[in-house]
């Protein structure tokens, strides 16, 4: 629906209308972002402008660690796993119990993997 000009009051300010290229255009060099994430922000976060900022400063404080493992993505599952040489199964379970940062995981990983070489060097060397 079409954002009504004439109310110009505190509550038509606080809604952002995608369907008014001013205001896609106002409130991307508001938030400093491009139109279509914009559109993506009001679809996940609601109209409402106060929500879609708190919507992208939680987004700039997950892109603080860059490496992320996103379990939703299938390729990311195989990466993280090939890297770690774990399954991907092991791999969901230490993010679950550590995280979504890959620097957590892979110590979790580290230390779980650690113990597991000394019992193998005393077969080893039993033999």
């Amino acid at each position: 629906m079409a954002d009504n000009k004439k109310k110009r009051g505190g509550a038509d300010r606080g809604l952002i209308a995608l369907s008014e290229p001013y205001e896609v255009a106002y409130w991307s060099k508001k938030f400093k972002v491009t139109p279509a994430k914009l559109k993506a922000a009001v679809s996940k976060a609601g109209r409402s402008a106060k929500n879609v900022e708190a919507y992208f400063k939680l987004q700039k404080h997950k892109a603080a660690d860059r490496a992320r493992i996103a379990v939703s993505q299938p390729y990311e599952v195989s990466y993280w796993s090939k890297k770690f040489k774990v399954t991907p199964a092991r791999l969901k379970a230490a993010i679950k119990a550590v995280g979504h940062s890959s620097k957590a995981v892979g110590a979790h990983l580290a230390k779980r993997k650690a113990p597991k070489k000394a019992k193998r060097s005393a077969k080893k060397r039993a033999a």
